[in-house]
């Protein structure tokens, strides 16, 4: 039995928490969070911008920890979801490294690249497993989607362009997501899920040019790939409290375009230069599911695809930064 500790219980906690719940082999047996007003509402709904996190946590079936290093010391887990505050992900993974605990840590990274390189580094000399939380590599749609383009069924691709809008984040405890130095600003905490999938779609860009609001509240960027294909990203916390989460992304292939929007329904199509349009059929489960069990079955020695590695997630954050820089100096900032 995999017994597995979540470290931090709010919205993404919650979401950890309620699959960790659902797979086989495994056992949510501890948590460790110091925020009171968090442990009291345990047994509440919490609220996130993607609905399925874990309506309660049943905290009298697990060893509850307030301090962090008593709960290394304490032996009680083999793998732990450290689902804290982006300025805090570095050292807690290193110390768990370092404790002999595999970590799912989640997305982003680190704030920056030289704590990245100390993850890396402390998975290296440790042995155990480190993924990075980057869910929307597993998430079916785009997954099928790589899946299509990778095919060469329908052309190569000519162009991409991924949007990503929502309100700003409500559910942090503290309003941490609003200080740039704890969250990185939204460009590192919502507009790096489609870097990072930009990233995993078609390798580093060369080169990459942004423009962003005053707060990087907003931000989109073109990304330069020699020869192609064209590739655009925007995305933002500056819709309104009443607006709903929009994922979206349209991919245009030599003989097919691929549409996916989470508000639309279908919210997934490909259209075929020859055909009729239809929705391809997509692997069960969400990205967090499926992130989650990948990662327990790394843990478990299974032979698994390398989907996301923390080499390539410290390059994403590499990539981030590059855009944050491009938009706060208004040029274009080289990556290659």
């Amino acid at each position: 039995m995999l017994r597995v500790g979540i470290v931090g219980l709010g919205y993404m906690g919650r979401m950890h928490y309620r699959c960790w719940s659902n797979v086989a082999g495994a056992e949510v047996t501890a948590a460790c969070e110091r925020n009171p007003k968090v442990l009291a509402d345990a047994g509440k709904p919490v609220v996130g911008n993607v609905a399925g996190a874990a309506d309660r946590v049943d905290l009298d079936r697990l060893k509850v920890f307030e301090d962090y290093e008593a709960l290394l010391a304490s032996g009680s887990v083999d793998a732990l979801s450290i689902t804290l505050p982006t300025f805090l992900h570095a050292d807690a993974t290193v110390k768990a490294l370092e404790a002999g605990v595999h970590v799912l840590c989640e997305k982003p990274m680190a704030l920056d690249v030289a704590s990245c390189d100390r993850m890396v580094e402390a998975a290296r000399r440790s042995g155990k497993v480190l993924q990075i939380g980057h869910c929307i590599r597993f998430w079916p749609e785009y997954v099928v989607a790589r899946e299509l383009i990778r095919s060469g069924e329908h052309g190569a691709v000519v162009a991409a362009s991924f949007r990503r809008f929502s309100a700003m984040p409500s559910w942090g405890p503290d309003s941490w997501f609003a200080d740039e130095t704890r969250s990185g600003g939204q460009p590192l905490d919502l507009h790096i899920h489609d870097s990072d999938y930009i990233h995993h779609l078609f390798g580093m860009p060369e080169e990459v040019s942004s423009v962003a609001d005053p707060g990087q509240g907003y931000i989109a960027t073109q990304y330069r790939y020699p020869g192609g294909p064209a590739v655009v990203a925007e995305s933002t916390w500056r819709m309104m409290p009443s607006f709903a989460f929009e994922m979206s992304f349209v991919i245009v292939l030599e003989k097919a375009t691929i549409l996916y929007d989470l508000t639309r329904t279908p919210a997934f199509r490909v259209l075929p230069a020859q055909g009729e349009p239809f929705t391809p059929s997509l692997p069960s489960g969400d990205g967090y599911s499926r992130e989650i069990e990948h990662f327990a079955r790394a843990v478990a020695g299974e032979p698994v695809e390398p989907i996301i590695t923390p080499e390539q997630a410290r390059e994403t954050i590499r990539l981030v930064l590059a855009e944050k820089q491009s938009a706060r100096e208004g040029r274009p900032v080289r990556l290659s």
